[in-house]
């Protein structure tokens, strides 16, 4: 249930030509690379004029026991069940089971400012409902069962984040009232209407509500890989994001999911539009995503160590959709990389050379840096012999070397150059740049 949006970098084509075989067999090396080097593992997949043409999968679904994932491996897809939610909650104003005017109150009276938050705000996450998970306590009982009375006593003893309608601000909490809510008007189990409203008419059979990861089943644990190993990583009890974050899924589906969407399987066309009607770029369950001169639309997802991102361009007649269960670099430089794929566009591969610079030599960078800009300190330390960042208030990570004063941090799409003689670095992230100095 993290949320992490991306924006993909604006394109041009390259002149140079290339075969669509090719293209795709390059695409295939490079995340067979990121795997080789811990990069990523996971599923990725494509579709182009609208035909799933492209699938890889990469990597363990259960490292302990070297069992492979494959097609039909289900990962955690974190917050894209939130588009899933927004698809039911129409579905369910088409069948005149509730209205997106029809207040809160009417559910749960009790939670703040709840007479004058609609469904339509839940939806486009412009409630001011404090998100649970922000708070240091969610790390407490995410893995452990939780009723629905639990969850609705923790929403609703925070304050009111912001007068409902006046701005947008993402909060999982919406999504886990819009679940419950779905339960109480159609009196069924989230994951019924899951099974029957959606996966049933696109005869999905590995896309439901997860449970406890079983892998026996072909379903993937997700890890962090530290010092060498692939580590496990906890395990959010699916009790607690219902329409929030709780669907397990394959690639392959969760293109069948976002193209028949579009092709009005599940919902009308107005509906869809409604879905569409993005405010500060965020929808009903959907975020607005630009590529080169077009627009598309989708989610991402994140829960554990599960990361994901489903989009769809409509003029491209392009989705792509990958599912990772371990993830050391930023997701948004795969996407960029599979959209220039599905669209004929060559891709320039990575080295993934890394420099050994000395302890001693680290030593020059090391300090605590504060911005004039930006209302943080980013401390540089060594630990276990490589050089580490930690802002205030955010965890630590390390700096890999790429050149004798740059260094990046995949996972986040970071990229720090240091200038010891000015005491300062310039970090950048997301094609923006700002400088540090050293207090």
């Amino acid at each position: 249930m993290v949320r992490k949006f991306y924006l993909l970098a604006a394109l041009t084509v390259s002149s140079a030509a290339f075969s669509q075989n090719g293209i795709r067999e390059k695409l295939g090396s490079y995340l067979d690379s990121l795997f080789v080097h811990h990069k990523v593992m996971g599923s990725f997949a494509f579709a182009d004029n609208n035909q799933p043409s492209f699938l890889k999968v990469t990597g363990f679904s259960d490292v302990e026991k070297q069992q492979k994932a494959n097609m039909n491996t289900q990962y955690r897809i974190g917050s894209i069940s939130k588009t899933f939610t927004a698809v039911l909650m129409m579905k369910a104003v088409e069948e005149n089971k509730i209205s997106l005017d029809k207040k809160l109150s009417g559910f749960y009276p009790e939670i703040p400012n709840a007479e004058k938050i609609t469904i339509e705000n839940l939806l486009q996450h412009r409630t001011g409902i404090h998100n649970l998970t922000n708070e240091a306590e969610y790390w407490q009982y995410h893995t452990q069962p939780q009723t629905e009375d639990n969850l609705i006593s923790i929403i609703k003893k925070y304050k009111s984040d912001f007068e409902p309608g006046s701005k947008y601000e993402y909060s999982n909490s919406n999504y886990i009232l819009l679940g419950f809510i779905l339960e109480k008007i159609y009196k069924k189990s989230y994951a019924e209407l899951i099974k029957d409203k959606i996966s049933k008419p696109l005869k999905l059979t590995l896309t439901e509500v997860g449970g406890k990861i079983d892998p026996s089943k072909n379903q993937a644990q997700s890890y962090k890989f530290t010092n060498g190993k692939y580590e496990v990583s906890s395990e959010t009890d699916m009790s607690i994001p219902i329409g929030a974050g709780n669907i397990i899924s394959t690639p392959t589906e969760l293109l069948q999911f976002i193209l028949g969407l579009e092709q009005g399987k599940l919902i009308k066309k107005e509906s869809l539009n409604k879905m569409k009607s993005f405010t500060d770029n965020y929808g009903y369950g959907l975020v607005k995503v630009p590529f080169d001169k077009y627009w598309g639309f989708g989610h991402t997802g994140g829960i554990d160590n599960f990361r994901s991102v489903l989009f769809y361009f409509p003029e491209l007649k392009t989705a792509i959709n990958f599912t990772t269960n371990q993830a050391d670099m930023d997701p948004n430089e795969i996407s960029i990389k599979m959209l220039e794929t599905a669209t004929g566009r060559g891709f320039e591969m990575p080295s993934f050379k890394s420099i050994e610079i000395p302890e001693a030599e680290l030593q020059k960078f090391t300090g605590i840096y504060s911005s004039q800009d930006i209302p943080l300190k980013i401390n540089i330390y060594i630990k276990d012999k490589k050089l580490m960042a930690q802002a205030t208030g955010q965890g630590e990570f390390p700096l890999e070397a790429i050149s004798d004063t740059s260094f990046k941090f995949d996972a986040a799409g970071i990229v720090i150059d240091f200038y010891p003689v000015k005491k300062q670095f310039v970090i950048i992230q997301g094609g923006t740049k700002n400088t540090f100095t050293k207090e």
